[in-house]
């Protein structure tokens, strides 16, 4: 597990007071820096979440995205009121042991604010050491449903796979009385998607059925063949591995993604290869691509990183929500997750929302499509979905 600490400067208070007044009310960090809490003494965040590990990748793109945050709520400078952020990087490398190991490393030194959890397992094992020791907890990447409402102490700052669904769902128009197939590999990936179209689709109306392959498949054109024969009205396709460009070159050989709506995730900028000549053939959705939203948020991480890829906006957004909470809250965790709670901001996507009865993120979503061919893919938005419009079913705080 490797540490490295680095300090940031906020926002003096004299200069942000406008929007101090209403908790509720839709604005951004920039707008207040009251500070709170011991003016002496640093503010301690620490961020843990996949620096190796299978999602490396997600982990920096979380981390890039933080830091251009910190920077656009605080105006570059680096202070709540007269305090310093201490940001503590931790690498749990996708391992929830390592994850929890260091969230109680943490809390034990004082730090009250735990950001990060690129991995639903890891976000899943963090949420509950939050509330045992009463801290902030803003989970990450991790795009498990099972965060929202998890407890008191734990937000989020990226969608959750209702979201994704639901964005799925938007390109048939109204379900009822169409015929949706999942496409997946078996096992746990291929499960919990199947089990999310059933809920969310199946549930609006349509009749929802699966064609699964062996994880070991390599040959794709049996599968195509049944898939082109069930003659669906959409095809929700959930893959995962180094199979992928087999897998799509199969559906397209065998004229599935001619012959009906093809949808599937579109993933970080490196994956847009593997579609190959394919790629143009599908329908995507999207948690968010570069050029996805045109922001004052969206043009300052831009600006920081030059292209915007999958998981920045999640990093951005979570720094908003510490600078926030910061600011409102002081030392005082109760008092942050109250400045959290039916908070409205301007994020990286457009507006977004957190619903205090189970700290959902409503946050916009977004059909796509790909122009151009393997390394030279281009993402443009074909719509874009409200939070609203996207909002998962409110659940019950477990805690």
């Amino acid at each position: 597990m490797t540490v490295r600490t680095t300090r940031r400067v906020f926002l003096s208070a004299a200069t942000m007071m406008a929007a101090a007044l209403a908790a509720t009310a839709c604005g951004s960090p920039q707008d207040t820096a009251t500070g709170g809490g011991d003016s002496a003494a640093p503010v301690k965040v620490g961020l843990v979440y996949s620096q190796s590990g299978a999602l490396a990748s997600y982990g920096k793109q979380y981390i890039e995205g933080f830091k251009a945050g910190l920077d656009f709520a605080t105006k570059g400078t680096g202070k709540v009121g007269d305090r310093k952020v201490e940001l503590t990087e931790v690498d749990d490398a996708g391992d929830p042991a390592k994850a929890v190991s260091a969230a109680k490393d943490l809390i034990g030194k004082g730090t009250k604010i735990i950001a990060g959890s690129t991995a639903s397992g890891v976000a899943l094992q963090v949420a509950p050491i939050a509330a045992q020791n009463k801290v902030l907890f803003i989970s990450g990447p991790a795009a498990t449903d099972a965060v929202t409402g998890a407890n008191k102490y734990t937000f989020r700052s990226g969608r959750q796979s209702y979201q994704d669904v639901v964005t799925a769902k938007s390109f048939i128009g109204d379900p009822a009385g169409k015929k949706v197939v999942v496409f997946a590999q078996d096992g746990a990936f291929g499960d919990a998607n199947e089990a999310a179209v059933k809920t969310v689709i199946g549930g609006a109306g349509a009749t929802v059925s699966s064609v699964r392959a062996p994880a070991s498949a390599t040959e794709f054109t049996p599968f195509a063949s049944q898939i082109k024969a069930a003659k669906p009205d959409l095809l929700f396709v959930a893959w995962a591995g180094t199979t992928a460009p087999a897998m799509w070159q199969s559906l397209d050989q065998q004229g599935v993604l001619s012959s009906t709506t093809v949808v599937t995730g579109l993933d970080i900028r490196s994956s847009w290869p593997t579609f190959g000549a394919a790629g143009t053939k599908i329908s995507f959705l999207s948690h968010y691509f570069d050029g996805a939203s045109d922001t004052e948020a969206s043009k300052a991480l831009k600006a920081k990183v030059n292209t915007i890829d999958l998981f920045h906006p999640d990093g951005f957004a979570a720094a908003q929500m510490v600078v926030r909470a910061v600011q409102e809250g002081g030392d005082d965790v109760d008092k942050m997750v109250t400045a959290l709670e039916d908070w409205s901001f301007d994020g990286v996507k457009g507006k977004m929302t957190i619903r205090a009865a189970d700290h959902a993120l409503l946050q916009p979503m977004f059909q796509a499509k790909l122009t151009g061919s393997g390394t030279a893919f281009t993402a443009t938005a074909q719509k874009s979905l409200t939070g609203a419009e996207t909002a998962p079913p409110a659940v019950a705080m477990k805690g």
